[in-house]
């Protein structure tokens, strides 16, 4: 596998590629990832991997690859162009030394992931599997970034010059399909892979959670945890909260926009910002909150569907998403009867929700008690490993789901 991004990374991406060649292991599979240094969500190396150009290392019986590559701690076209070309270039001159595998997949948010497993692919001679989990030309049109449409046309150039040369390509979400397709892959090599739900269900009771976190019993509080990019808009939680001081709002975790929206915030005493939770924590804190928020630039439609998203399901809290309607996280939201929809950018609509579901409080508990049977049904960590083996099998032509 190919990944930028791995654990001890334990947000975005990270958990997935993790599982999925932890299981791999598992099964008694020799199993080689060519990842990054850990650096997400937080956009800066972790103590531990400053200085080191190569790692390599065994974890969970998989061996992991590491190469280093520039971490910009802000966002930009150029910032990012330099950080890919940075993990392709290290990744090109230094593969990882084995013997020729039966097959590589890539996790393609990265660009140079995706080419590198392409070429490593093509020298083994072997099927090339990427699993599309962000586009992210369409990222870049779509997020806000500085220099943004010149990037865009680069990095759908990058996807396309991988995708083209999969054998299958598993996409998270039926809305990319046109857009992977537009990129000259046959429609009939594209399979749906969701993720999967990669957190435990909480086990502490909710109101001893908000005791050691400080939530008042009759205090609302709306919880956005996760990323802190561009794509994601935080800014209309800020609004929300200078809209009512009875609410509180909190954002957990970590990001390139973390400190302008510590500084956009500062005069704003119902909002905190925390770090990351602890793995162990990080389940039952989803579930202390009263409301899960999800939110992205109305601009975002095909690029993305965030992975918090099966998180949030998991833990039983209602989830309101100010997202473009017509998006897939939309989709998503309602497809698991667990949440409401409001339009994105406005934190007048976003309130509102909060104080409807504040309001009724069985109603915001029978919401959210659709979320962990959704998991249940159709995104258990089983059943998206099976997709992924089924897909390698495919490829390798094997048993076809």
């Amino acid at each position: 596998m190919v990944s930028t991004n791995y654990a001890p990374e334990h947000a975005g991406i990270g958990p997935y590629a993790t599982q999925i060649a932890e299981h791999w292991a598992e099964l008694g599979h020799e199993t080689h990832v060519l990842a990054g240094m850990p650096h997400y969500p937080s956009w800066s190396l972790e103590p531990e991997y400053r200085g080191a150009l190569q790692r390599t290392e065994r974890r969970a019986g998989v061996i992991v690859h590491r190469r280093a590559h520039t971490v910009p701690p802000r966002q930009t076209a150029v910032k990012r162009a330099l950080f890919e070309g940075s993990i392709l270039l290290h990744g090109a001159v230094a593969p990882p030394r084995m013997r020729r595998p039966h097959a590589v997949m890539a996790q393609m948010p990265s660009l140079a992931g995706g080419v590198l497993a392409a070429r490593l692919a093509a020298k083994w001679k072997v099927p090339f599997i990427p699993v599309v989990q962000d586009l992210m030309g369409a990222a870049a049109a779509q997020s806000g970034i500085s220099g943004g449409d010149k990037a865009a046309v680069i990095a759908g150039r990058a996807e396309a010059y991988a995708l083209k040369r999969a054998a299958l390509v598993g996409v998270i979400h039926e809305t990319f399909v046109d857009r992977v397709v537009g990129m000259g892959v046959d429609p009939k090599r594209i399979r749906l892979v969701p993720n999967w739900s990669h957190v435990p269900q909480p086990t502490r009771p909710r109101g001893e959670t908000r005791r050691h976190l400080g939530w008042a019993p009759g205090q609302t509080v709306v919880l956005h945890s996760g990323n802190m990019g561009l794509k994601q808009g935080l800014e209309v939680i800020v609004g929300a909260a200078r809209l009512d001081p009875a609410v509180r709002f909190v954002l957990m975790g970590d990001g390139s926009q973390r400190t302008a929206l510590e500084s956009l915030s500062a005069d704003v005493p119902n909002l905190d910002i925390i770090p990351p939770a602890a793995d162990g924590e990080f389940p039952d804190i989803l579930a202390a909150a009263d409301v899960l928020a999800v939110t992205q630039h109305a601009a975002v439609l095909d690029m993305s569907v965030p992975s918090k998203l099966t998180s949030y399901f998991q833990a039983g809290r209602p989830v309101v998403a100010s997202v473009a309607a017509e998006g897939g996280t939309a989709q998503e939201v309602e497809r698991s009867g667990a949440g409401v929809l409001v339009p994105p950018e406005d934190p007048e609509a976003l309130l509102k929700a909060v104080r409807i579901l504040a309001e009724d409080p069985e109603g915001a508990d029978a919401l959210g008690a659709a979320g962990p049977r959704h998991v249940a049904a159709h995104l258990s960590r089983d059943a998206g490993l099976a997709r992924i083996d089924a897909l390698i099998d495919e490829a390798l032509g094997g048993p076809q789901p």
